[in-house]
């Protein structure tokens, strides 16, 4: 009866310290461990998601401006004038007639890895061609370094 005594109260003192063993310990970090392997990855491309989106959404905003430039003018600036001719009134190659005075962009935006979108017209896709070239800055590319154009957007 002591002998049963004496390990009934040793169990009885595990349990009131409340610890936890070292294989308990090493088991929830694998866990926790193989919860980030898979979670993390997930999360890690939605800012790369968040850029494309943006150069769609300003690609799309570009386009709206440079057609009501187009309305407004008959024709659509050329690769020459570039972008700015949506910002002040273009002084050289063909000069708008119609054009608005407040312009028809406040400012023309760099794409979300912070280069110049790419304008030419007339474009091989469409009357214009609006290209960002995504984060590598290069034509071409997969993944990241994708190029977002205007002729692609859903």
């Amino acid at each position: 009866m002591d002998f049963r005594n004496r390990i009934a109260r040793r169990l009885e003192t595990r349990r009131r310290r409340g610890g936890f063993t070292l294989i308990e310990l090493m088991v929830v970090i694998v866990i926790l461990g193989v919860l980030a392997g898979l979670i993390v990855p997930q999360f890690m491309d939605e800012p790369q998601k968040a850029r494309v989106v943006k150069a769609k959404m300003q690609i799309e905003a570009i386009s709206t401006a440079l057609k009501k430039f187009y309305i407004d003018n008959g024709f659509y600036p050329s690769t020459e004038q570039g972008l700015n001719a949506l910002v002040r009134k273009p002084s050289v190659g063909r000069t708008p007639k119609n054009y608005s005075p407040s312009g028809y962009l406040p400012k023309v935006p760099n794409d979300p890895w912070g280069s110049p979108y790419v304008y030419i017209c007339p474009g091989k896709h469409a009357p214009f061609d609006l290209i960002s070239y995504g984060a590598d800055g290069a034509s071409g590319g997969s993944g990241n370094d994708a190029d977002v154009n205007s002729w692609q957007i859903d």
